[in-house]
């Protein structure tokens, strides 16, 4: 079974499912109260879980300077010391935080703004180079990010960055990127068995690259977890582009969704977030599910569907079947 993908054209090797390390961040706030993170968080249990990640074969950790007011790149950077070279970094940046106050601050599409973003991450990280750099800016005009491209190759050129990419949800915006870019190996965005985004899909098969999931358990509503959500979480006040869940609870009509396809999800012995990640797989081999991750026990289930590999075609096709009008 194939337990690794490649990033695109660049040709860097990871793991087929890599770890989101935005909730070991902590808590970031908007000025008017509005939570940007996951709620408090150990450290420690972040620190052993990134080390239960590795050790499940895990080689991807994708995190962003504003993660915490950069609080989840210091966390992660202490997790690999000693272990760098076991792990691919990806890191992104656009979005102004304040270290000391883990205030959002907007946002900053500059090519200054990106050098000097980098060289933040990279003291907080404990590293040389990043692996992957991303821009963070999911709507930002295509011209403006284009404008970014001599910038991140001058980076590329200087080793402090193997390729780059664009956290976005636009397919034509992800489309020029991808055609002038020339490092330009993956388009991150969200991606589920509940949101399926076709048209980035094409983008990512016509340039040759990596298509990295996020949101691939759509926040926590295919864990079927019911735990309560606090003011300090995200989903807790969720703001309007995050539709899964209303007043931290699960959102009655997606909740139903997730009841649809849970048989077909599960009829292998799967757990539902296991077979949520394997329709990821499935789906395409450009696909690598990037699931968020707080606690040791999380990366044990998480990740046991890379041994468990792409859900079965009769299922795939089942869910398929249940959700074609989502599809259209």
């Amino acid at each position: 079974m194939t337990t690794t993908r490649t990033l695109g054209r660049s040709g860097i090797e990871v793991s087929a499912i890599g770890m989101g390390c935005w909730a070991i961040g902590g808590p970031l706030w908007g000025d008017d109260g509005q939570p940007f993170g996951w709620g408090e968080v150990d450290d420690d249990e972040s620190i052993r879980t990134i080390h239960r990640a590795l050790d499940l074969g895990v080689t991807l950790f994708d995190t962003a300077s504003n993660y915490g007011a950069g609080h989840s790149e210091r966390v992660l950077g202490r997790a690999l010391a000693g272990r760098r070279d076991a792990a691919v970094i990806a890191t992104k940046f656009g979005n102004v935080s304040d270290e000391a106050t883990r205030r959002a601050l907007g946002t900053d599409a500059s090519g200054t703004f990106a050098v000097r973003s980098l060289e933040d991450s990279l003291r907080r990280l404990g590293t040389d180079h990043v692996d992957l750099y991303q821009l963070h800016i999911n709507d930002l005009s295509a011209s403006a990010a284009l404008d970014l491209v001599d910038t991140l190759e001058g980076l590329v050129a200087q080793g402090k960055i193997r390729a780059y990419g664009w956290s976005t949800d636009n397919a034509a915006s992800a489309e020029a990127f991808a055609a002038g870019g020339p490092h330009c190996a993956a388009i991150q965005h969200d991606e589920s068995v509940l949101n399926d985004n076709a048209a980035v899909l094409a983008v990512c098969d016509r340039h040759d690259l990596a298509s990295l999931n996020r949101g691939p358990l759509a926040m926590g509503l295919l864990t079927g977890s019911t735990r309560a959500l606090g003011a300090d979480d995200v989903r807790g006040r969720a703001p309007e582009w995050l539709r899964w869940f209303t007043d931290g609870r699960p959102t009655p009509e997606w909740a139903a969704r997730v009841e649809q396809v849970r048989a077909a999800l599960t009829a292998d012995g799967r757990t539902l977030a296991q077979g949520a990640l394997g329709w990821l797989l499935a789906r395409s081999p450009r696909t690598v599910p990037i699931p968020g991750l707080r606690t040791v026990a999380q990366a044990d289930e998480n990740l046991t569907t890379l041994k468990l590999g792409p859900l079965f075609p009769e299922a795939f096709k089942e869910v398929e079947t249940l959700l074609k009008d989502l599809r259209a």
